[in-house]
């Protein structure tokens, strides 16, 4: 009997998203091995970062000038994209198709698109304004975080149908917050987790919305309580 692929269970937008960010990895470890354009191809990650990247520095520009131009507002998602080693990358891939298979099974396509980009770029925003650091913002993490919310969000509706404790929804935010804190104790802060804590508030807030049923069946909920 002919086995399915383990990827034929992956909903379509989290496995083309998880293809995007390995495959530009891929091209930036291969450039920092050497073998792959000789030495030109040792900065790439690092020019990618100047030209892609995020930081606070950004929504300056962009205010003090006014400059709403393209090539400045495509980083408040192209960010998502780029990461800081191969163990960055990997580790928001784990994470983007485990909650890709969950959260994809029940949010189709354009929803999900919706949950992992408006938590990039409300995260960003939010970073811009209140990171203490001009520092470069890096990662999918953000939009992951926010896949995080609408996970919470369902298993807060599940929890409730089955007459549990529906704070338990919360256990995967607050066990991420908590390795955040040793890592930050441990290893120094980065102001990276304002755009991850504010990608998962966007997350439960948007997850209501853009759920089966849209406004409607979120009104109808709020009515049965």
């Amino acid at each position: 009997m002919q086995s399915e692929s383990p990827f034929n269970a992956i909903p379509p937008v989290p496995l083309a998203l998880v293809i995007l960010i390995f495959g530009i990895e891929l091209v930036f470890t291969a450039g920092s091995s050497g073998y792959v354009a000789g030495n030109s191809g040792l900065g790439w990650r690092s020019a990618a970062i100047q030209d892609w990247g995020f930081s606070p520095g950004v929504l300056q520009w962009i205010v003090e000038r006014g400059d709403y131009s393209v090539g400045w507002l495509k980083r408040f998602v192209t960010y998502g994209f780029l990461h800081g080693s191969f163990t960055h990358a990997l580790w928001a891939a784990v994470l983007l198709l485990a909650l890709g298979k969950y959260v994809g099974e029940v949010y189709r396509p354009v929803p999900f698109a919706i949950l992992f980009f408006a938590s990039l770029i409300i995260g960003a925003l939010v970073y811009a304004l209140l990171s203490p650091r001009n520092m470069a913002l890096i990662g999918a993490y953000p939009g992951i975080y926010g896949l995080i919310g609408a996970y919470t969000y369902m298993m807060w509706l599940t929890l409730g149908q089955l007459g549990e404790n529906q704070i338990k929804a919360f256990t995967l935010i607050g066990m991420l917050l908590g390795i955040t804190l040793v890592f930050s104790l441990l290893y120094g802060a980065s102001p990276a987790w304002i755009a991850e804590l504010t990608g998962f508030v966007t997350g439960l807030l948007l997850a209501p919305l853009v759920a089966p049923g849209g406004w409607a069946a979120f009104l109808r909920r709020i009515r049965q309580r």
